[in-house]
């Protein structure tokens, strides 16, 4: 039967201490691995006959400023479709490198998925076959998602701090 404690035996026999931080939000697991090693986790998760995480329901990035060396997260959610159990797989990357293996060859909703974390958030996914900004115009030379950004537009003339309650007091 699939659950949590046999998909972590599962990964921690194929990759030992490589699969860490295992973890059970909402009894959903969670756990690590190194960026270089993804697409060989995913590809297991995939192939594995006890596993078959087989449809990828989200990728996306979190940036974490203060997480030095680690400061962008690729958030990986699979579902084994027959067992009705979703997992959550994380890679970390460094910022000035976010260099992340592509994981369009494995799954097909990759594509548009990587393209969009790659247009927030500047993650470089290696081998994916039209890296390119899908949202955001091509011009643009910043990434909106990440945490170095103020949370308002301070060059908009058109907004009253009145609207926002930090105008006069009343």
């Amino acid at each position: 039967m699939l659950n949590n404690d046999y998909i972590k035996q599962r990964l921690t026999e194929k990759f030992g201490d490589q699969v860490t931080n295992f973890e059970e939000p909402f009894e959903m697991l969670t756990f690590e691995a190194p960026k270089e090693i993804n697409l060989k986790v995913l590809q297991f998760l995939f192939d594995d006959e006890g596993l078959q995480f087989r449809f990828l329901t989200d990728l996306q990035a979190v940036h974490y400023p203060d997480n030095t060396g680690r400061e962008l997260a690729v958030v990986y959610h699979l579902h084994n479709l027959q067992a009705n159990i979703r997992i959550r797989f994380k890679v970390y990357t460094n910022i000035a490198t976010p260099d992340v293996f592509s994981a369009t060859a494995l799954y097909a909703a990759a594509n548009w998925m990587e393209r969009e974390t790659y247009d927030f958030f500047g993650v470089n996914f290696v081998g994916h076959p039209n890296l390119k900004r899908i949202l955001n115009v091509d011009e643009m030379d910043y990434f909106p998602m990440r945490k170095e950004f103020p949370l308002e537009d301070q060059t908009r003339i058109d907004k009253d701090d009145d609207m926002f309650g930090r105008g006069k007091s009343y």
